[in-house]
């Protein structure tokens, strides 16, 4: 185990930065302890940490293992191991989406113009000339005052709902061009749900999704894993689907109204439509149900241990796939071996703080982030900590390889006082923050802190900087871009000794460490701010 001592020392001789105002613990998150964990989680050894596989049994021991030596407690009574139940679920419809006017019909193409599943725990499904009405947005949002739903009765009959939210066509509704959860498409397929519709069809839009056709074509081409229920998703729709933009322009033409119909839906006052058509569909399940893991740590508090600080990252990533260009392991080393190496680095941190922190400090480490934020779903539902005691959850997923960087992007900027927090530690660096490029894709919504924010918990979730030190104005952007366009979710994600210049890492984590050692020291709950949709509900 590394020394604090030795590291304050290389310190002080000037081999180690150590910024202003940190605390000395800060030291031992370093290059050479994100070196270790990322080759390791990374490796083709542990077969791209898929769960149910070898892969996440490989991992989930590993992270274990480290937890162990530094001598932090274990995180569920005695364990280090919180089972997570779960299903997968393999969807294929049967044949054509046909769609059934008066006089006409048209039929859509599984994968070509259609997708569809079910998250019901059945052998088959049925949805039977099921009444189609157009919803607009699907969205019930009082502080908003906005009801898409309004005294509609949509029970055994389909709703089909625009993406995104209001406030993407008209940056005077909702929060602008800033995604709301309202906008996500996790959101419609809950809503409608509630409502008790039997299915729910999305009209995919490129910019408003913020990806194109084929991202929705091959995420649903798979079998997908859900969390294991008591009434095994009866309680969810029979149906959940999306269909192309042309496929809509059709249903419409087909029902007798122009495609305007769509652009009309997305002004304040808009009424649901009955589109007098009917749709029918068949769905064919292979179940598998098995236990995933999440694995959690504990360093209990000196005076209100009682309390928690919350450091999560995903470890798990997408196993053996498809082949591409002679390789079929996804390894994730950005995402997310990198932010579960800093998950590591963080509680090596902390076990050498001194004295230690008030407030007690759980590390999570949480299964099926790929699969829909699953692990951190649970852990939010069955948590160690009761969510009222819970202080923030600060979470680490595709960490910055490429460099130190002047700023350092916090995704979801404005949502709470966690920004402050930030803000704070970044000064002590000589940084800023700054909110990320495009908040219209609503990033906020897509990792493990927002199933905390729908408990009531603050969640800081930050990116990669994106003005990096000694390179010109747009080089991080294009690192980023090059990225997602190349390397993200492929087998491409590998880790790199040579290339990845780690010091921007190590940068960013400290800047973690310093935000959460303040809040495990404080007695007030940071608190969300007055725009933020999640400030009603109640820890």
């Amino acid at each position: 185990m590394r020394k604090l001592g030795l590291l304050l020392l290389a310190a002080s001789l000037g081999q180690l930065p150590v910024f202003a105002q940190e605390n000395p613990a800060a030291a031992l998150i370093n290059e050479e302890g994100f070196t270790k964990h990322i080759s390791k989680l990374a490796s083709d050894a542990f077969e791209g940490r898929k769960p149910f596989t070898r892969g996440e049994d490989s991992a989930i021991q590993y992270i274990a293992a480290q937890f162990k030596a530094l001598g932090l407690k274990p995180g569920n009574g005695n364990s280090y191991f919180q089972d997570v139940p779960m299903v997968n679920i393999f969807s294929k419809p049967v044949g054509n989406l046909v769609i059934k006017g008066k006089n006409d019909s048209i039929s859509l193409q599984y994968l070509d113009d259609y997708v569809a599943a079910t998250r019901r725990v059945q052998d088959q499904v049925k949805l039977q000339n099921s009444d189609l009405v157009f919803v607009g947005y699907g969205i019930v949002a009082p502080e908003y005052h906005w009801n898409d739903y309004a005294g509609l009765d949509v029970k055994g009959k389909t709703v089909v709902v625009l993406i995104n939210d209001p406030g993407f066509a008209d940056s005077t509704l909702f929060k602008g061009h800033i995604m709301t959860y309202y906008g996500r498409w996790t959101y419609k397929f809950e809503e409608a749900s509630r409502q008790g519709a039997a299915g729910v069809i999305i009209i995919h839009e490129t910019a408003a999704a913020s990806y194109p056709w084929k991202v929705v074509r091959s995420g649903w081409s798979n079998s997908k894993l859900h969390l294991q229920t008591a009434d095994n998703n009866m309680s969810r729709t029979i149906m959940e689907g999306w269909i192309s933009q042309e496929s809509a322009k059709k249903m419409f033409a087909l029902s007798g109204l122009s495609p305007d119909i769509m652009s009309q839906a997305k002004k304040k006052g808009f009424k649901p439509v009955d589109l007098h058509l009917k749709t029918s569909l068949v769905i064919n399940n292979t179940i598998k149900k098995s236990t995933s893991h999440n694995v959690l740590a504990i360093l209990p508090g000196s005076k209100r241990p009682q309390e928690c600080v919350v450091y999560s990252a995903h470890w798990d990533h997408f196993g053996i796939g498809e082949t591409v260009k002679g390789d079929s392991i996804y390894n994730g080393a950005v995402d997310n071996a990198s932010g579960t190496a800093g998950l590591l680095e963080l509680a090596t941190a902390f076990s050498q703080v001194k004295p230690g922190p008030e407030r007690s400090v759980l590390f999570l480490a949480v299964t099926g982030e790929e699969q829909g934020l699953l692990g951190s779903e649970y852990y939010a539902s069955h948590p160690v900590f009761p969510m009222n005691k819970t202080v923030a959850d600060i979470n680490l997923d595709v960490l910055n390889y490429f460099g130190k960087t002047k700023n350092i992007t916090v995704i979801g900027m404005g949502q709470s006082e966690l920004d402050e927090y930030a803000q704070r530690a970044a000064a002590k660096q000589g940084r800023v923050i700054t909110p990320e490029d495009h908040p219209e894709g609503g990033w906020f919504f897509r990792s493990d802190h927002f199933n905390f924010a729908k408990k009531g918990v603050p969640g800081l979730y930050i990116g990669p900087g994106t003005e990096a030190v000694g390179k010109d104005a747009g080089w991080a952007k294009e690192q980023i871009a090059t990225y997602n366009r190349e390397r993200y979710h492929s087998p491409k994600d590998e880790f790199d000794p040579v290339t990845w210049k780690l010091d921007g890492m190590v940068q960013d984590i400290r800047l973690l460490f310093d935000v959460g050692l303040t809040l495990s020291n404080e007695t007030t709950f940071p608190k969300w701010k007055a725009n933020s949709e999640f400030k009603f509900i109640k820890r």
